[in-house]
């Protein structure tokens, strides 16, 4: 999908459909109105007078412009209050608008940039732009790769355009447009990546897809094989890699060296369990087919490298991927065995299901080498933080409140949302094993604390975050913007963070 800028007004720009946004304020609409009215040279009072179009969110109607107009439909669609108008609003009326086009089956859009919010929104104009961008092209995924006759036929919306009359505004409309253009791209690898079957991405092609990605982007991938990480001795990543019939593979990426001194160190761990069964510890049948997406962790790290690599962020990152199946054999790890990690720490397997903790715990070790100054890791850890935090927020817990305050603060402006969860010292005690230095599981309560509680045992002396996108990685049902299955949650939060991120 191509998304561009150009200073032309309404009446000149090219698309099959213009979209402009219109206010609920009843005054505000009908001044659009009167405007719209002038502009068009028609007549538009029965749509004013009728009432049938309020200026609501969600609210569309499409008009014919009589070829008066390059674009030979005019597409109105709502913002509610001018008062109550965010950025989050902003994407998802855009989505509305992507969304009535593409059921027209229309190629092409061309958005208006919506003068009035920049009195309203904080943010500027080139973040509204890039909100704008993000929800009309996000709204359109489709992971549609499999079938082979009517859907891969069907016409899509191929281009969006953000215009802007204003020659001094459309300087920063463009730099939205195209920050918007790599992250939406981005986004869409990792939701390929998240919704693909588990014969498509399994620990080998998941690590090629990391490689094509470094690639094209212009960052650096190594991958370790099992043997390499025996040497290491990655007891975690091989425990959980017993049962399958795939060999496990350590990912690591590299980009931007050359800042480590000026800019300092990130490292993005990301849990890459590209299949879980269960292991001996065997999930029920039902929805086990969503267990594609457990390495939703690993595909946000990858989408938000090829994003912060293209965007060329004066950043040193470094990302780590644990990646294997977890599946039951004769040879699976089995509950009560223990294992060595990497560093040399110990732990009791009391559950094979929690085994997403288990291979990161390698990971988070691991990161210490690079003396990194903040480490946050991403995964679908635990269902017990889609209990508390549904769909729509992502458990947050870690070591550092000021680096928690950060991503909080990239989590509002993305609206990939992040909430605190607590690590008191009285959950330590839960996952105290008998046998070992810890144990995987801490009963039946605080599932999501304990978790990260296991986390913390193997972190370094760095900042550290750790995300639990368990709920908010995988939709059960589609969102405004977002489809139903892997979200791609993850990335555009990173990419902001990254982005404003100081050592």
């Amino acid at each position: 999908m191509k998304i561009s800028a150009e200073m032309k007004t309404i009446e000149q720009v090219k698309a099959d459909v213009a979209c402009t946004f219109l206010f609920e304020d009843r005054k505000l609409l009908d001044a659009q109105m009167q405007a719209l009215k002038k502009t068009l040279k028609t007549k538009i009072e029965a749509l004013a007078e009728t009432k049938d179009f309020k200026g609501k969110e969600g609210e569309s109607v499409v008009l014919y412009t009589e070829n008066r107009f390059a674009a030979c439909r005019l597409m109105l669609v709502g913002l509610g209050e001018e008062k109550k108008l965010t950025l989050e609003k902003l994407r998802r009326a855009a989505a509305t608008a992507a969304k009535k086009a593409q059921s027209l089956k229309l190629h092409s859009m061309a958005i208006e940039f919506p003068n009035r919010a920049s009195a309203t929104v904080k943010e500027s104009t080139a973040d509204i732009s890039q909100a704008l961008a993000e929800g009309a092209a996000l709204s359109l995924y489709r992971y549609d790769k499999y079938f082979t006759e009517k859907k891969e036929k069907e016409p899509k919306v191929e281009r969006i355009v953000l215009f802007d009359g204003d020659a001094k505004r459309v300087k920063e409309v463009r730099k939205g447009a195209q920050a918007a253009q790599v992250i939406i791209e981005a986004v869409y690898l990792a939701r390929d990546l998240e919704n693909a079957p588990s014969n498509e991405i399994y620990p080998e092609s998941l690590a090629q897809a990391a490689k094509q990605s470094g690639k094209r982007s212009g960052f650096k991938v190594t991958v370790l094989e099992k043997k390499k990480i025996e040497r290491l001795g990655m007891g975690g990543l091989l425990a959980v890699n017993q049962g399958s019939a795939k060999p496990p593979r350590f990912i690591v990426l590299e980009y931007g060296e050359n800042n480590k001194k000026a800019a300092g160190t990130a490292v993005l761990v990301g849990k890459g369990i590209t299949f879980d069964t269960g292991g001996i510890s065997l999930k029920p049948s039902a929805n086990m087919s969503e267990m594609k997406m457990d390495m939703s962790g690993a595909a946000a790290v990858i989408g938000a490298f090829e994003a912060a690599a293209r965007l060329q962020l004066p950043i040193h990152l470094v990302g780590l991927i644990p990646a294997t199946e977890n599946m039951p054999s004769g040879s699976a790890v089995k509950p009560g065995d223990i294992i060595k990690h990497y560093g040399g720490k110990t732990s009791e397997v009391d559950n094979t299901d929690a085994e997403g903790r288990l291979i990161l715990a390698d990971a988070l070790g691991y990161a210490e080498k690079y003396k990194p100054d903040v480490v946050i890791d991403l995964a679908t850890l635990t269902g017990a933080c889609v209990v508390a935090l549904g769909h729509f927020a992502t458990g947050m817990m870690g070591n550092d409140n000021g680096l928690m305050d950060k991503l909080k603060a990239a989590g509002e402006k993305t609206y990939e949302r992040v909430w605190p969860l607590p690590l008191y010292d009285e959950y330590e005690k839960l996952i105290k094993s008998d046998v070992a230095d810890v144990k995987n599981v801490g009963g039946r309560w605080a599932g999501a604390i304990t978790a990260a509680w296991f986390l913390k045992k193997f972190v370094g002396k760095y900042k550290w975050v750790h995300l639990d996108i368990a709920g908010t990685a995988i939709l059960e049902e589609p969102q405004d913007y977002a489809p139903k299955g892997g979200s791609g949650v993850g990335v555009r939060l990173l990419v902001e963070f990254l982005r404003n991120w100081k050592k």
